[in-house]
């Protein structure tokens, strides 16, 4: 077999592309890119300049009366056919992700999957997306909404799920007969070229779908303020979240923001204590913690707690951390140096606060960008870690005494993205999945996203969904028309 690292490398394109070309930046600036396992660098991506950022709304703009005439079958032909390329490439395009990320090999392939499976299914919605006929409650009037493509769409993408995100948001957008112009990281744009690259390879019109490169702070501000871009869809923190809602204001875009989670986990007395710490294991760990979905805060009922603490310490020990191409690697390096200092912070915040230190709890082995599996016990209410989002390897746990208890305490953050809870009650599980002010609830299970699902959160978590039927509703007007016929 191929090493998984030339086949990533063979995908590495340094160039943003646009108007269906592939674009050095004006005057040859670039970035460098760099592998978070090894801190070696990759290559560089363009650093694309304002001129350029316009000139790749100018081909969307231009595409877009093409892309939306086109009949919806022959839109799911063309996504269908860009999927298609992408399960093929999928051991490229996962190794990828591990080299510019840093994610255990067999995560990236899952997220290629992922990515895939969205395209899939909005290749299938393009062709239900139609209207509605409304019973009129006017004598002799037909009654109808039709829908429309808002227009330009920006996808602002993260590093956590450099390709996951982009096919997420493109493939509803373009569903929808809306252009695509992809933003992605500037710690991983590798992933989001390597996709342009099999966008046009499945011969998408020109314009249909790009990728910029370079300094958000540049490119962030001329996508919102340009009134040729309809919609924005952000992936990303929440503080950068409230800005990009400001930025998109004064032109009253489509907005939707997928920001950031602090997930509780809820154990109640009458769970099954192996699959809940096997299931929290699960939810912490993936993505090394670095998952707006992550457990960050875990509540285990009194009567469980001490060995519910015991056995999660004793897993998290285990698991191996190292380079994502390494076999049976489970924990990933940091994305780089300050995000790992971030999640210190928090350790010694809490220490030093009281918890204790079960496990982990310092830079591993394995490198100088790597963090030791963390695991905190008697974890208080005024510590960083219950109301900052714990970006990384990091485990908070504490005791509760009563389901009032428990459902206060999840509630008590200014995030509602995710949350989930164990229980062997049917009632009680309904109970506190309606009390629980999260967008999305897992009951006895950490695993449940997908393409068919509104992804999103409530609160300071975000606007809008993605994933589902629901997430063409961000890319589409509506619009009511009353007709009387003689």
């Amino acid at each position: 077999m191929i090493d998984p690292r030339i086949q990533a490398r063979a995908l590495v394109e340094s160039r943003a592309f646009y108007g269906g070309r592939w674009h050095e930046a004006d005057d040859g600036a670039s970035s460098a890119v760099f592998d978070p396992a090894t801190g070696g660098e990759i290559g560089r991506a363009a650093d694309v300049s304002s001129a350029q950022v316009a000139a790749a709304i100018d081909a969307g703009e231009t595409a877009l009366r093409k892309w939306s005439g086109l009949l919806p079958l022959q839109r799911s032909r063309m996504l269908h056919r860009w999927c298609d390329l992408m399960e093929e490439r999928r051991h490229g395009l996962a190794a990828l992700i591990t080299l510019e990320q840093g994610k255990p090999l067999a995560e990236a392939l899952g997220e290629i999957d992922y990515a895939a499976s969205f395209v899939r299914w909005y290749a299938e919605e393009t062709r239900r997306g139609g209207g509605d006929v409304i019973n009129s409650h006017l004598p002799g009037k037909n009654l109808r909404v039709n829908r429309a493509p808002v227009g330009v769409v920006a996808a602002i993408t993260p590093w956590n799920f450099p390709s996951a995100m982009l096919a997420r948001k493109a493939a509803a957008a373009l569903a929808a007969g809306c252009p695509v112009i992809g933003l992605p990281s500037s710690r991983t744009p590798f992933s989001a070229l390597a996709l342009a690259l099999l966008a046009e390879e499945a011969e998408l019109p020109e314009g249909v779908f790009s990728v910029v490169t370079g300094s958000s702070r540049k490119i962030v501000p001329q996508l919102c303020g340009d009134t040729r871009i309809r919609a924005v869809s952000f992936t990303g923190s929440t503080e950068v979240g409230r800005i990009i809602a400001q930025l998109c204001a004064p032109t009253i875009k489509h907005v939707s923001l997928e920001l950031g989670g602090h997930a509780p986990f809820i154990v109640f007395e009458d769970a099954d204590p192996d699959a809940a710490v096997d299931d929290a294991i699960n939810a912490k760990f993936q993505t090394t913690g670095q998952d707006c979905l992550a457990a960050n805060r875990i509540f285990v009922h009194e009567s469980l707690h001490d060995g519910f603490v015991e056995a999660f310490t004793e897993k998290a020990a285990a698991l191996r951390v190292g380079n994502g191409f390494d076999p049976g690697i489970q924990i990933g390096p940091m994305i780089d140096g300050p995000a790992l200092a971030k999640v210190d912070e928090q350790v010694r915040d809490v220490v030093g606060r009281g918890a204790r230190l079960l496990q982990g709890g310092h830079v591993h082995e394995a490198g100088p960008g790597f963090y030791a599996p963390t695991v905190l016990a008697d974890i208080s209410a005024d510590m960083l870690i219950m109301h900052e989002e714990t970006f990384g390897p990091v485990a908070g746990i504490c005791g509760f005494r009563s389901e009032a208890d428990a459902i206060s305490r999840a509630n008590a953050t200014e995030y509602g993205l995710a949350a989930y809870l164990h229980t062997g009650s049917g009632a009680r599980a309904e109970r506190v999945s309606r009390q629980l002010e999260f967008g999305m609830v897992g009951i006895n299970t950490s695993k449940m996203t997908g393409a068919p699902i509104p992804f999103g959160g409530v609160k300071q978590s975000g606007l809008g969904r993605e994933g589902g039927p629901y997430g063409m509703h961000d890319f589409m007007e509506y619009k009511y028309v009353c007709s009387a016929y003689e």
